[in-house]
């Protein structure tokens, strides 16, 4: 009998212990999807290839969000990329390194609410509407080929590229170190939890894959323990229009948008994708 009661009681504190931690998951889910940097990584951004400005647009809601647009010296509607960074990143470095990245063409790079000098907080479903705005804006500006626009998103920031794309009509797309879901790399982080019902901010790129229309092309790390390569393979298997996959040599998750590799690599796709006409399709809608 007492070891009954000694065996139920055990059963109960693992009980109440296992809430805890499904609870505790459930009210820091945002610190654990999101990791705001605030403080700027290049003190002075400017790119030798671009005229460059900070620029502060405001969200539907009001919200303002700080960033960078550059602007090539070059005469007439030029074609243009609208940068997403990663969960840990401020994006004042895409402004030091737009000569190389991309060669040419305007940029606009903004950090996410709560990143940066942006405000707010950071939500799945504001950064995606975030998104969509500046998409637009930058489609709508002086000597930028509305049809020529280009999305780059880095890990976390793939998850609102390929939503972005599927609402916009994006001309090419650029994934670095892209994943099936967040969902799905928290169901392998905490594998004991029910993670499915708590987990709010679940950036399901492999739902919109099939239905993406933009050329894609797919960066990897050699090595990446953030993201693991079998959660970018599910992506790539669904990608309804991948150009390339690739692999980039001696780099981790952290380092590879800054080596000399990815932004020869990133650059070249994309002065290709740039010189083939725009396409005509309409944009299409998330589905269900």
């Amino acid at each position: 009998m007492n070891n009954t009661k000694k065996v139920a009681g055990l059963a109960g504190l693992a009980s109440v212990v296992w809430l805890g931690l499904v609870t505790a998951v459930a009210a820091s889910q945002r610190r654990l999807v999101f990791n705001p940097n605030i403080k700027r990584e290049v003190e002075r951004p400017r790119s030798s290839g671009h005229r460059t400005r900070s620029v502060v647009l405001r969200a539907h809601d009001g919200t303002k969000l700080a960033g960078w647009l550059m602007t090539p010296s070059v005469v007439g509607p030029r074609p243009a990329v609208v940068y997403f960074g990663g969960r840990s990143e401020e994006v004042s470095w895409v402004a030091r390194d737009a000569g190389k990245l991309f060669p040419g063409m305007t940029v606009l790079a903004v950090n996410y609410r709560g990143y940066g000098n942006s405000q707010g907080n950071p939500d799945e479903q504001l950064m995606v509407d975030d998104g969509c705005m500046l998409f637009d804006w930058l489609a709508a500006r002086p000597h930028v080929d509305a049809q020529r626009v280009a999305i780059v998103g880095r890990s976390l920031g793939s998850g609102v590229a390929v939503q972005v794309a599927i609402q916009r009509l994006a001309h090419a797309l650029v994934l670095i170190t892209p994943y099936d879901s967040i969902l799905a790399i928290a169901k392998r982080r905490f594998r004991t939890m029910p993670i499915e019902y708590v987990l709010r901010h679940r950036f399901e790129s492999i739902k919109y894959a099939a239905a993406l229309l933009a050329p894609t092309y797919v960066l990897r790390a050699a090595v990446d323990d953030i993201v693991p390569h079998s959660h970018t393979d599910l992506l790539v298997a669904q990608l309804g229009t991948l150009h390339l996959d690739e692999i980039v040599p001696d780099s981790d998750h952290l380092n590879i948008p800054y080596l000399d590799a990815t932004q020869t690599r990133i650059a070249a796709f994309l002065c290709a994708q740039f010189a083939l006409p725009p396409r005509s399709a309409a944009a299409t809608t998330p589905p269900p």
